[in-house]
């Protein structure tokens, strides 16, 4: 019935008032047929209901007078005769009347949905245009806060880092002139040393956690090499970096977006999972990047859906943000999988490495 109707609606007028004319044809046929004994006046309603629905008032009413005039034709031509003819006229007056209504009310619901589907359509249009703003911020943000993070990290590294490197040398060039005039003093300065380049380590390991992904297209695996080598020696535990064949990723964005999903993933793998060993893989086809971590800790609580977390559901953002599939399941021997699978054609394997 659906088909049926939307069918009609892609017919144009001329074809639903020959359609209803046709229609007139046959059930006054079918009415001279029976005799005048038997009424088909209620019949005479489907081509009248179709013709105001589909072609608008003044069709609906054509075709009522046109159902009046068949069937009264069709029962005069069967014999019907009336001792009066004011009563032809009464009955054929009833009956018209009767089809106007029935018009006048479908003209007025067919207004009506209309109205309501207009308004339908503005307001999911309004609800797409929300959505796709709210979106927009928070993309927005995102970037704003990852440029920010970039921002820090270049300052660690450029300014706070060349200014310690400066004191470290100046502290080792006191420390020579000291050892032969005051050993304990060339000590102590020695010690500060250490310490100042100790502060030096300290500082790009902040800066490379802020700035963990370079712009060049190889930098999402180095960054990956860094983060499970920074891992491992952080926490004492076996981080490792998969990479069958090289991935070269030329969105910087994306590759950002990437990263930080490994990296919140690997924090809940130790933090929550307490995981003694935590793998990150990376592969690419000429369609999709497929980034998987996966560790060997105490995995999803049953009690606990996971999506709950707030670094899950910002890691689920983070995939939507890019237009990535996102996933994370239980694994049956123990631990989690975290998955995100990246569409794009902007994924390249050099071909030295795709044909080996």
């Amino acid at each position: 019935m659906a088909f049926s109707i939307k069918q009609f609606e892609r017919r144009s007028t001329a074809f639903i008032t020959t359609f209803a004319v046709v229609s007139v044809a046959v059930i006054g046929l079918a009415d001279y047929v029976t005799g005048y004994e038997m009424t088909f006046a209620t019949f005479y309603l489907f081509p009248v209901s179709v013709a105001v629905w589909f072609s608008g008032r003044i069709a609906g009413t054509v075709i009522s007078v046109l159902s009046v005039g068949v069937w009264i034709l069709g029962d005069y031509a069967n014999g019907q005769h009336y001792a009066n003819s004011w009563i032809l006229v009464w009955n054929a007056t009833l009956t018209l009347a009767f089809y106007l209504i029935v018009v006048a009310i479908l003209h007025k619901l067919r207004r009506l949905q209309a109205e309501l589907e207009s308004r339908v359509q503005q307001r999911t249009l309004a609800l797409t245009q929300e959505i796709q703003e709210r979106a927009r911020l928070e993309k927005e943000l995102l970037d704003v806060s990852e440029r920010g993070q970039r921002q820090i990290g270049h300052d660690l590294h450029d300014s706070l880092g060349q200014h310690l490197t400066a004191t470290a040398f100046a502290c080792q060039d006191l420390a020579e002139q000291l050892e032969q005039r005051a050993p304990l003093e060339a000590a102590a300065a020695n010690h500060l040393v250490t310490m100042i380049e100790e502060a030096i380590n300290l500082s790009r390991t902040f800066a490379r956690g802020l700035i963990p992904v370079e712009m060049a297209a190889e930098g999402l695996m180095d960054g990956f090499q860094a983060l499970a080598d920074n891992v491992s020696r952080q926490f004492k535990i076996t981080c490792e970096f998969a990479c069958p064949q090289p991935v070269l990723l030329r969105d910087p964005v994306a590759s950002m977006h990437l990263y930080r999903i490994a990296q919140e993933a690997v924090t809940n793998a130790i933090k929550h999972g307490r995981a003694k060993k935590v793998v990150i893989s990376l592969m690419a086809d000429p369609g999709a990047v497929y980034l998987k971590i996966t560790d060997d800790g105490a995995g999803l609580s049953s009690h606990q859906p996971p999506r709950d977390g707030l670094g899950l559901r910002i890691m689920a953002h983070r995939a939507v943000m890019i237009g990535a599939g996102f996933k994370i399941e239980s694994l049956p021997a123990g631990g989690v999988r975290v998955a995100c699978q990246l569409p794009l054609a902007g994924a390249l394997i050099p071909e030295a490495h795709a044909t080996s």
